[in-house]
């Protein structure tokens, strides 16, 4: 696991598995008196999480280090099971989502529980506690979303699946994008994902692309400005000729891996489905 302060109210936490970004947000200090006690008092919140069992496990201590409050609130960016695992380190911090989110879960219950399941299996984890979603706290899309006595401004962010927000950090100008603008991975129609909302989800954050000086990806690098723009470009280039030529689609440049390209061969049939 790796952690790199982007500003210093926001850190992201990147797990050593699928280059999976969870994100530290710390409510601004007070123009008047920002002291290190005051500003360790500030409210927190963790959006998405870390997949190993040991990074998760970690997380406190990381907070208490780097001086931010045990988190008052849990945020996951859309209800795929990699980004809801913060509950197993907080069981008893709510957890707040779209409302689309929200929804998804509601009707499937104990899916991201049987995907989690899976995975540890797969490749042989244990984890001390298991994964209780429990009630979840359902946030109306575009809105914000109060950190002390500041702001996120969440914004809607489906395509990738059916559900899912991205949220803008305005005093610190970073963007959490969920699982769009990745450098590592191609756009991806997950179940109830669907091409045409995916471009409209990429156009809608193209204006925050454009003022933000860090742009964090569900999974890769963290991004700057030019780079996310270029990277949202080449997502659409892609997109339009995946709808436009299917298979014979051309994967984005340094995006053209056996896993890319099947993921591509994924969204092929994702689409073959629809017609």
């Amino acid at each position: 696991m790796r952690a790199v302060s982007l500003h210093r109210d926001v850190i992201v936490v990147t797990s050593a598995l699928l280059q999976l970004n969870c994100t530290l947000v710390r409510a601004p200090a007070p123009e008047q008196g920002e002291a290190a006690g005051e500003q360790q008092a500030a409210e927190t919140f963790i959006i998405d999480s870390p997949v190993l069992p040991d990074e998760l496990e970690l997380l406190p201590s990381l907070l208490q280090q780097s001086a931010f409050a045990p988190p008052s609130g849990l945020l996951a960016t859309h209800g795929d099971w990699d980004h809801v695992l913060a509950r197993i380190a907080y069981p008893g911090v709510p957890l707040g989502c779209a409302e689309s989110t929200a929804a998804r879960i509601s009707a499937e219950p104990g899916a991201a529980q049987r995907e989690l399941r899976s995975f540890d299996e797969e490749l042989y984890l244990e984890r001390r506690r298991p994964l209780t979603l429990g009630s979840i706290q359902s946030l109306p899309v575009p809105g914000k979303c109060g950190i002390g006595d500041a702001e996120l401004e969440l914004h809607a962010a489906d395509g990738h699946t059916a559900d899912g927000m991205a949220l803008w950090v305005p005093w610190a100008r970073v963007l959490i994008a969920g699982d769009y603008l990745s450098s590592v991975e191609i756009p991806a129609l997950n179940e109830g994902g669907e091409l045409g909302a995916y471009l409209a989800t990429l156009e809608r954050l193209r204006p925050l692309v454009a003022q933000a000086e860090h742009i964090v990806p569900g999974h890769g690098p963290v991004l700057g400005c030019e780079r996310a723009l270029a990277v949202l470009e080449e997502d659409v280039e892609y997109l339009r000729a995946l709808r436009e030529q299917g298979a014979d689609a051309e994967l984005p440049p340094g995006r053209r891996s056996p896993e890319q390209r099947r993921l591509h061969t994924g969204n092929v049939a994702k689409l073959a489905a629809l017609e």
